[in-house]
């Protein structure tokens, strides 16, 4: 694993956006994976490490999470924020297409940079996102979000263990994994999540009201691969049955009895999107 940086603008100036670069840096296909709201780009280490045979794998900490700079105060975390970064690393990739693994809020931005005329995403997985977005779940999302301190690792993991509960099926040590990227030591040796607390403002901003996406994601014309926990409240059958019918051709891994959001650290998860990615390669 190889970790860099990009320069990306906000309104305000610039702030520094960390990528961590997996496989053969001279593979001109290139697979970028983005996490979800309050997660960061080590939750893809494992998916990574599969694919760096096949691709030059990119997960990047989006800004406000993990190693990246967090915006500065009235700048909001939105969509057109990240699609700006993104803009600004796939520059500094210098490739014309990518393929994409998208969990949660990922999938939302490809979903939106798929959508656009001239667009680089060559192929987009969706990891339990979908065209709509239920309020009900955007209020549960947004309750666990905040300024939470931990006196040491241990506490961190037992809060991730409480809070990520489709994570239930990892191993001990994915677990330790997680809770070791997953925060950070505060000036008084106290312990945070590593993001920016001011992300909790975005969602409670937009938990009001249900999110419809169905007018962009209808505009993505690349070859998809919808990852459905079943028991999600993000991505409800539904929604998914509503999909299905728009674009038959839309490909469905659903995973019986996983709520929101399937970790893609677990073999079976790992092989799924493995499988479908080389598929789409060799076409």
């Amino acid at each position: 694993m190889r970790t860099s940086s990009v320069l990306a603008l906000n309104p305000q100036g610039f702030h520094r956006m960390v990528y961590h670069e997996w496989g053969n840096a001279d593979n001109d296909r290139v697979l970028v994976c983005v996490h979800g709201l309050a997660r960061n780009s080590r939750d893809f280490d494992d998916l990574a490490l599969a694919l760096s045979r096949d691709y030059r794998v990119i997960c990047p900490d989006i800004t406000g999470r993990g190693q990246s700079d967090w915006l500065p105060e009235g700048v909001a975390y939105d969509i057109p924020q990240y699609l700006g970064d993104i803009t600004a690393l796939l520059a500094r990739l210098d490739v014309n297409k990518v393929d994409w693994v998208g969990t949660s809020m990922g999938g939302i931005i490809g979903m939106c940079l798929a959508a656009l005329p001239n667009s680089p995403i060559r192929s987009l997985v969706l990891n339990d996102i979908g065209s709509f977005i239920p309020q009900q779940a955007l209020q549960r999302i947004s309750q666990y979000l905040g300024d939470h301190r931990f006196a040491n690792p241990d506490q961190v993991e037992q809060y991730m263990r409480r809070t990520y509960t489709a994570y239930a099926g990892l191993s001990d040590q994915q677990w330790r994994h997680l809770a070791q990227h997953g925060h950070r030591q505060l000036a008084d040796d106290e312990l945070a999540l590593h993001y920016d607390p001011r992300l909790a403002q975005a969602t409670q901003a937009a938990q009001d009201q249900d999110i419809d996406l169905q007018p962009i994601w209808q505009q993505v014309t690349c070859p998809q691969l919808l990852i459905w926990g079943d028991q999600s409240d993000v991505l409800n059958a539904e929604t998914v049955a509503q999909m299905q019918q728009y674009k038959p051709e839309l490909d469905l891994y659903r995973i019986k009895g996983m709520v929101h959001a399937p970790s893609l650290m677990e073999s079976e998860q790992i092989d799924a999107v493995v499988r479908w990615l080389r598929d789409h390669r060799n076409r």
